[in-house]
């Protein structure tokens, strides 16, 4: 593995679209007692059928710590990779590389800098450090932008030279605070190699990263998103997503397309248990759940793999009619739909503990 400090765009770099082919994914197995309630063992059987999902049409690649290697072998099926790599946590896209490929058979990955959200967590130098070591497992190059604060739930590319991203979360000033949005929009264009950046001002309500992108909008062919939406005006969620619209209706992509939006509706308000509240361990200088406490729940935290689109199920009426929505969005792949609340306790969902890997 080579360390490179150029940038992708200059050495004929793109972030492919996640609906390219891939040779792969990246999980990590949760175990980490502040994030996972009553021991992760509910966490995980969910794990365990996103990885089993994914992996009927492309190899998963699970990291997990020596200490539960036989737990996670045992618990996943055969055709998933279990491989001993010390994180701090199962957040498997803002914490692997982002790839990017040149269209010649070549990969390499990108290290961006991790401050686990803007300093929610005081611990976190084992996850800055995962995305060099997955470029070292695979034998990609990698280029060092650790100068820079992104996570990759951050970021959506349409493969064709536009990237979506929130203000909320990339012009908060926990992230890259000596940087304009000028100044942020030309590394992204650097280093994913896009010519256009669509800022959508806010994402999913009470959403910790700081409002991700990938929980609030996400393309599904060029020139088309998703957009997590609520009819319900009393809603808070409900300005949230109207005024990504109101952005998305006047944009444009990178090729001048105007862009289509397809409405997803959210579930009821979920909402975090007295129970669930019990079952999680307490670590000083991080926040804490409280009983009623609103989580940031969402159909948009899909992972879009070789032959399926593997989303979120939260026990509502709104799973059938999201399911359906994907898919006529996504019509040569099997929708499969997984209960995740024990997931979205931890703080995210599906894309936020999946990162694809470009087949090459």
């Amino acid at each position: 593995m080579e360390i490179l400090h150029t940038a992708p765009a200059r050495d004929g770099f793109h972030m492919p679209a996640e609906w390219e082919a891939h040779e792969g994914c990246l999980m990590i197995w949760p175990e980490r007692g502040d994030s996972w309630q009553y021991g992760a063992y509910a966490a995980r059987r969910a794990f365990v059928q996103i990885a089993a999902a994914i992996g009927r049409s492309e190899r998963v690649t699970v990291l997990c710590s020596p200490r539960q290697y036989d737990n996670a072998r045992l618990a996943l099926p055969a055709n998933v990779r279990v491989i001993e790599t010390a994180t701090d946590d199962a957040w498997a896209r803002d914490v692997g590389p982002t790839y990017v490929v040149n269209g010649r058979g070549t990969r390499r990955g990108i290290d961006w800098g991790f401050n686990a959200w803007g300093g929610l967590y005081p611990d976190c130098l084992r996850d800055a450090a995962a995305a060099r070591k997955v470029c070292d497992l695979y034998g990609d190059d990698c280029y060092d932008k650790r100068a820079f604060i992104l996570e990759g739930g951050s970021i959506h590319v349409d493969g064709q030279g536009t990237a979506l991203v929130t203000g909320a979360c990339l012009l908060n000033p926990n992230r890259n605070p000596d940087m304009t949005k000028d100044e942020i929009t030309r590394t992204l264009c650097d280093y994913l190699n896009v010519q256009k950046v669509i800022w959508l001002p806010r994402g999913i309500y009470r959403d910790e990263t700081d409002e991700h992108v990938d929980n609030i909008c996400a393309f599904t062919a060029p020139g088309e998103v998703v957009l997590a939406w609520t009819d319900d005006e009393s809603d808070p969620q409900f300005a949230l997503s109207n005024a990504c619209l109101q952005t998305l209706a006047d944009e444009r992509d990178a090729k001048g397309r105007a862009i289509r939006v397809h409405k997803l509706p959210l579930p009821r308000p979920v909402t975090i248990t007295e129970e669930e509240c019990g079952g999680l361990d307490f670590c000083e200088g991080e926040p804490t759940r409280v009983p009623g406490e609103r989580l940031a729940a969402s159909y948009v935290n899909f992972y879009i793999a070789n032959g399926a689109v593997v989303m979120p199920a939260f026990d509502d009426p709104a799973d059938a009619e999201a399911v359906r929505i994907l898919q006529g969005l996504f019509p040569t792949r099997e929708i499969v739909s997984i209960p995740t609340r024990n997931i979205l306790i931890g703080g995210g969902n599906i894309h936020c503990i999946t990162q694809q890997i470009p087949a090459v």
